[in-house]
């Protein structure tokens, strides 16, 4: 797959200032950002060779023993995918998550910047406390993604202090350049590996899928689960 934001990390989220590209239309397909990316594509590679090793954890919810995985790919500034956690998500965690018949991973995909700022803040509650922001970044979706960068990143501050977290903790995270550097590297390399092209899509057991409603998600997990 085409790097998508190698530059993402060597500018790494100057949110103070309007220079950042900001993709207007962040829609459904990962493709577009490909020229872009290319443009960059020198810059991005000085940032890959300095930065620092940084692990990234999987955000997992349900039963890590069940029998059928679910990953999801999504982006944070993707109205299909605020579609999807409004209407489709809380059947799917009612029924299959929290009754531990599955286990779901949530991964994220970066079209822009500040879909990579809004990933960086939902981190920087750690585990407990990243579904809850991602909940929050989906059902406020429409008013943080307004503005100027700089306004996009005080409004994602915003949330992130609704979350508990405190000024100095989103300073460090949302500046954390080997962190930014990494969790792009990551999203590639997990795109490519799923065949990846569009969000929201998920991957059952190995097959992936594009958006769909509850009632086909359902009747593929009941399928995988020989219910």
């Amino acid at each position: 797959m085409t790097r998508l934001l190698p530059a993402i990390a060597a500018t790494t989220l100057l949110i103070g200032g309007g220079a950042l590209y900001l993709n207007s239309q962040a829609g459904s397909d990962v493709l577009p950002l490909a020229a872009q990316a290319q443009e960059a594509d020198a810059q991005g590679d000085q940032a890959e060779a300095g930065a620092e090793s940084v692990e990234i954890t999987e955000m997992t919810m349900g039963n890590p023993d069940a029998d059928v995985q679910v990953i999801e790919y999504a982006s944070f500034t993707c109205p299909h995918c605020q579609s999807f956690h409004e209407t489709v998500f809380p059947d799917l965690k009612a029924d299959y998550i929290d009754t531990d018949k599955i286990e779901f991973v949530y991964r994220e995909v970066y079209f822009d910047r500040p879909g990579l700022w809004a990933s960086m803040v939902a981190r920087c509650g750690g585990e407990m406390r990243f579904f809850g922001i991602v909940d929050m970044l989906y059902d406020n979706q429409r008013d943080w993604v307004q503005g100027e960068p700089a306004e996009i990143a005080d409004n994602l501050r915003g949330i992130g202090r609704k979350a508990g977290l405190n000024n100095e903790q989103l300073d460090a995270c949302l500046t954390d350049g080997a962190k930014a550097q990494e969790l792009v590297s990551w999203f590639e390399q997990n795109a490519e590996e799923n065949g990846i092209e569009s969000t929201p899509s998920f991957v059952i057991n190995g097959e992936t899928y594009s958006n769909m409603s509850y009632e086909d998600f359902s009747g593929i997990l009941d399928e995988q689960l020989g219910e």
